[in-house]
């Protein structure tokens, strides 16, 4: 599988690495550290269809860093990286800055 491309209002997106340190300089062990809840939008489908015919355009685009629930969307592995499809209505939030 080398590429993916979300269909309807999916959105594929690569988690953030989780942080490796604590905020006063302290190490985590795997086990102590906690799902990643942001990632940068990879792909983005054409939109969800409306009943009209007509595509309601995401509000997300490629490259864009989103905030996610910690178990939303569906794991995928692409080249050995993880990644997830969530819709566009899972998304909590955009992150700006």
């Amino acid at each position: 599988m080398s590429t993916i491309r979300p269909l309807e209002d999916r959105i594929l997106v690569k988690p953030l690495d989780p942080e490796t340190r604590t905020a006063s300089g302290l190490f985590l062990p795997e086990t102590a550290k906690e799902r990643p809840m942001q990632g940068k939008v990879v792909s983005v489908g054409p939109g969800k269809l409306l009943d009209s015919g007509e595509r309601l355009r995401p509000t997300v685009k490629k490259g864009d860093t989103v905030l996610f629930g910690k178990y939303s969307g569906t794991e995928v592995e692409i080249k050995t990286v993880k990644h997830l499809i969530v819709r566009e209505s899972e998304l909590l939030g955009l992150i700006e800055g």
